[in-house]
């Protein structure tokens, strides 16, 4: 099989790798809660497992593809395998009364009217936007707020594109599970590319631009050149970084070989690359069982042949990778592959996090017992970061200063640029599992960017 692009390094699939492997599962074809009969291998699980995972999928999203149910999953290690518990609801991740009524709904046959009603209720517990996003992100173009794009930290603006509110398939642990619930209200997007060029040009300090959704990966080509190609223009050259959020090198790495439109797609990246931009496919690997498959490889390949540069992020969470064994295979095997580790996060306080969430203590010991046993090149991964509404907060370690143990904190970014590496300390606690939890130590009242925080809060704005 041969693929052409403009550039040789490009030019062909990789011959060491296994064409046919490549081309078993070339067909997208997507199950949603509705085709839950159609899915085979959970025919080997219990009907008890099966009813559960059904309630708990008409709260949250669910949406799993055919290469995700028969390339990643180990049928043989199901309910425990992590790429199941990554794509398929559990009971555990809504709460037990939740639960119950969810359950008796649908034992007695309700309709969907009545169903997608408790589920909106249920939904409004769940903290669908952590972190101010809705009332304090949203930037003004020519005095009309633009909803589809946020602009929390200086230097980096988030855009929604409208057709990109999807995923190829849906984590369960997802921050954004908002975004697709069917709840026009919770959602982020904007189709309108003119008023994102036009708010970049007004704004020079801003040098990179975040595509985000949902899967901006799940656009045509066509659609992301209608995006991308302003930016070869003087006007937006202050605009040097074009980072891509996705997690479709784990639910569909098609996208970059097999896929019709493939080809196009890294040209596009490529030219961008040879005019002086930076991209940055910013991609989501929860646990290095996602990274095995040949054609996962082979996308890694020709990307990064493109002049793409990759960087993995992923939160730390339970039933997933709550190990540092885990972390350690899966940073090195990036490593070897040439991508950049970025961040581990905490998990977000929104949608199944009791589910999900570890105490801020756990989540530092497996942060630093991973990062003693790989070398200097992984260390690039910082965390463990919490993205909280006053910032990006790392937890830089436990120690105990005049008698009293005391998280060491810091602000990776800002609301307030001025935050930035500013250290400061909280009152350990072994069961906090957020920055909210947390008290000041040392017999302080507040921590030093609370009342500002406030008053940004108050506002509606950001401080640059």
């Amino acid at each position: 099989m041969t693929v052409t692009t403009q550039n040789p390094a490009v030019a062909q699939v990789d011959s060491s790798v296994n064409t046919e492997s490549l081309t078993q599962v070339t067909r997208y074809k997507v199950y949603t809660q509705r085709q839950f009969d159609k899915i085979e291998p959970l025919k080997r699980l219990s009907p008890e497992q099966r009813f559960e995972i059904e309630v708990v999928a008409n709260v949250l999203p669910f949406r799993v593809n055919e290469y995700v149910i028969q390339e990643l999953i180990n049928w043989d290690n199901v309910p425990n395998d992590p790429v199941f518990q990554l794509t398929f609801p559990q009971r555990g991740m809504i709460a037990p009364e939740d639960y119950d009524r969810m359950a008796d709904l649908i034992k007695r046959g309700a309709d969907r009217k009545e169903i997608t009603q408790l589920a909106s209720e249920i939904h409004g517990h769940l903290n669908p936007h952590p972190a101010g996003q809705q009332e304090m992100n949203v930037p003004v173009y020519e005095g009309e707020p633009l909803g589809g794009m946020q602009h929390k930290y200086r230097e980096t603006v988030l855009f929604f594109p409208s057709q990109g509110q999807v995923c190829h398939s849906y984590c369960t642990f997802c921050f954004r599970w908002a975004q697709f619930v069917g709840n026009t209200e919770l959602r982020f997007a904007s189709h309108e590319a003119e008023k994102l060029h036009g708010y970049l040009k007004n704004e020079p300090e801003v040098t990179d631009l975040l595509f985000t959704g949902g899967d901006p990966m799940v656009m045509r080509t066509r659609h992301w050149e209608n995006y991308l190609e302003p930016f070869l223009t003087p006007e937006l050259e202050h605009v040097q970084t074009i980072r891509i959020g996705t997690k479709s090198l784990t639910f569909w790495p098609q996208r970059y070989v097999t896929d019709e439109d493939a080809d196009d797609l890294l040209r596009l990246l490529e030219r961008l690359v040879n005019q002086g931009k930076h991209i940055a496919l910013m991609a989501h690997f929860n646990h290095w069982q996602e990274m095995q498959t040949p054609i996962v490889r082979e996308a890694i390949r020709r990307l990064r042949d493109a002049g793409v540069v990759i960087r993995a992020q992923a939160p730390l969470i339970d039933h997933i990778n709550n190990d540092p064994d885990i972390w350690v295979r899966m940073w090195h095997e990036q490593v070897q592959m040439g991508i950049i580790p970025y961040y581990m996060f905490v998990e977000r306080d929104t949608g199944a996090k009791r589910y999900f969430e570890l105490p801020l203590a756990r989540t530092h010991e497996v942060y630093q017992q991973a990062i003693q046993k790989v070398s200097g090149l992984a260390r690039t991964a910082r965390g463990p970061s919490m993205s909280a509404g006053p910032g990006k907060v790392e937890i830089q370690g436990i120690t105990e200063i005049n008698g009293e143990k005391v998280f060491v904190l810091r602000f990776i970014q800002g609301r307030n640029p001025d935050w930035v590496q500013r250290p400061f300390f909280a009152k350990y606690d072994p069961e906090a599992t957020w920055l909210d939890d947390l008290k000041p130590a040392f017999g302080a009242d507040k921590f030093f960017f609370e009342d500002e925080y406030a008053q940004m809060a108050g506002d509606g704005k950001i401080i640059y």
